[in-house]
């Protein structure tokens, strides 16, 4: 009995591990452990959401930068191709100039938003631990 759980490691397979506990007491020992461990992954399932909410939040921004950008970008590329055809060149060629500056905007900051809306993986960790728990709550079975 030099388990810190009090298990008789060298029990036979035909012995009880914890001869001394009534069912209701082991019942009542794995309910509070199954109720523990659920606890223990909503935590972690809120801390996961949290981090990854900023994460899309922040691709979100830059989605919404490249829709600006392109909205100014062919509000400024149409304004200078009407402007082209009506007026004298410099001016319209101005108007250009500043589309093209937000049509380069607007694909940069559409390539930062693709690069952190692929950073996004919802929760791993949490993933990764409630596959471990059910391999244990399998193995506290047999």
């Amino acid at each position: 009995m030099s388990s810190s759980v009090g298990i008789d490691q060298g029990a036979q397979p035909t012995e009880p591990k914890q001869p001394d506990k009534t069912l209701g007491d082991l019942l009542g020992d794995m309910t509070a452990e199954i109720t523990g461990l659920l606890r223990q992954e909503v935590e972690l399932a809120k801390v996961e959401l949290k981090e990854e909410a900023s994460h899309a939040g922040k691709a979100a921004g830059s989605f919404a930068g490249a829709g600006l950008g392109g909205w100014m970008a062919v509000l400024f590329l149409s304004l200078a191709l009407a402007w082209l055809l009506d007026q004298a060149m410099n001016t319209a060629l101005a108007f250009a100039i500043v589309g093209v500056v937000w049509a380069i905007a607007a694909l940069v900051l559409l390539k930062t938003g693709k690069k952190q809306m692929a950073a996004v993986k919802p929760l791993p960790t949490t993933m990764q631990t409630v596959k471990e728990d059910m391999q244990w709550l399998k193995a506290q079975k047999s």
